[in-house]
């Protein structure tokens, strides 16, 4: 059988050519991007201010308030009005237990109210004209039977001390009878006439306002009950139990809902005691999460709890975080896991430069300086100077290394270029804002 013969120095040659190719590829695109003229960057100032040394650590995301809802009567609920997940706003009814009985006893009350304020009012407003004129024409017929009372005893009088005697004696005390009795009629008329017109007493008014008042007590009380037959959310949240459910019975302090407030988050890490005269109330902090590396946000520290862990001798440190919103749903979650940078270090001066001038791989990690040349400033070289990074501070980072305030270094554009190279600064890059970072 015929075998070809194969030729092995003359492959071993292809494979090192195409080799050489791979390896010389980059560098002749290289020259060429130098013979084209300056390559275009962006550029961002060095810049020297107050850092301290930072260290993350862990905690979790707690709502700013935590409310179980219960109920202030015993009753059966006739309306669960949330589910878990649901938003709510303060004063929001979450359920509603049944009331029928106690409605009908509110009826019957605010009718009796009524009733009183009417008799109320009554009195208030004194006598009616008609009255008036009623008890003035009985006291003018009593004044004129009382006339006539005293002229008909006159007239007997008279007759009686004739010598003739026209009339006896039991005649005469008659006739007295009459003007006294019509006397009285008078008086009595007269007087009634007079409270007519004078109205009722004040006290009596004054009996009847309180009265008015006891059955508006009574009222009151009625409806306070009926409110307290239905459970409100005490603040702004988010339903995070269901405690409860339509038809239960439920007796007085039984929980029916959890709510949470979630606008604004807190985080409690525990700072060991070598670390803690470091943080102080009102200072930011850096916050990200597990859940969302690729994001940054702002917190403070609210409280710093002066009791340590006795066995871990690490004090608890709460941070507050405003909780953005983001597609109709906050970003922080009660239960996740979040990371705080807080200082473990004195505050000292230092150089800063933006984090994407930081070019690695190399055998230190290095920036690339830009050396203007030109009257415009627009174009100059680039030099590498090493450094040796240290604190991260909003999106700045410290370097230590031969650098000035004020010099420019390469942002965007710096992982093409070499020392030495031509460059035209197409911008120069404003400080990073920490507000700005900390929203996703």
């Amino acid at each position: 059988m015929f075998v070809p013969r194969i030729e092995k120095p003359r492959f071993r040659r292809s494979i090192l050519l195409v080799a050489l190719v791979l390896v010389l590829a980059p560098w002749a695109a290289i020259g060429q991007a130098q013979n084209t003229g300056p390559v275009p960057v962006v550029v961002s100032a060095v810049v020297e201010q107050e850092v301290a040394a930072e260290q993350s650590f862990v905690g979790t995301v707690k709502p700013l308030r935590m409310s179980t809802v219960g109920s202030a009567v015993d009753g059966r609920v006739d309306e669960f009005l949330v589910n878990e997940g649901d938003a709510v706003t303060a004063n929001q009814p979450l359920a509603r237990l049944r009331t029928a009985t106690l409605e009908l006893e509110l009826a019957a009350a605010e009718a009796e109210l009524e009733l009183r304020r009417y008799e109320l009012a009554e009195l208030e407003n004194g006598s009616r004209p008609e009255e008036i004129a009623q008890a003035s024409a009985r006291m003018q017929s009593a004044q004129a039977t009382m006339v006539y009372s005293q002229a008909k005893y006159k007239r007997a009088q008279s007759l009686y001390n004739n010598r003739s005697r026209v009339i006896t004696q039991e005649d005469l005390d008659l006739a007295r009878s009459g003007e006294i009795e019509a006397q009285q009629a008078y008086e009595e008329a007269k007087a009634a006439y007079e409270l007519v017109l004078a109205g009722p007493r004040q006290e009596r008014i004054k009996q009847f306002r309180a009265q008015v008042d006891m059955q508006q007590a009574v009222v009151d009380q009625i409806k306070d009950r009926i409110s307290k037959h239905t459970l409100v959310a005490p603040f702004d949240g988010f339903v995070v139990a269901e405690q409860s459910e339509v038809g239960q019975w439920i007796m007085q302090g039984n929980p029916v809902a959890q709510i949470a407030e979630l606008s604004h988050v807190e985080i409690e890490v525990y700072v060991p005691e070598n670390y803690i005269p470091y943080s102080r109330l009102g200072m930011a902090s850096r916050v990200t999460l597990d859940a969302l590396p690729q994001d940054a946000f702002e917190g403070r520290i609210t409280r710093i709890v002066p009791q340590a862990d006795p066995r871990s001798r690490t004090f608890p440190v709460k941070v507050q975080v405003e909780n953005p919103v983001h597609e109709g749903s906050h970003v922080f979650k009660a239960g996740m896991l979040a990371r705080v940078g807080l200082p473990v270090g004195p505050v000292h001066q230092a150089m800063l430069v933006h984090k994407d001038a930081l070019v690695l791989g190399g055998a230190t990690p290095t920036v690339l300086v830009v050396d203007p040349s030109g009257q415009d400033g627009q174009q100059g070289t680039v030099r590498a100077v090493p450094v040796r990074p240290g604190v991260a501070e909003a999106g700045m980072i410290q370097v230590d290394g031969e650098l000035t305030t004020g010099q420019h270094v390469v942002v965007r554009g710096n992982e093409r270029l070499r020392p030495g190279q031509t460059v035209q600064i197409l911008e120069v890059s404003a400080q990073p804002d920490p507000v700005a970072d900390a929203t996703p």
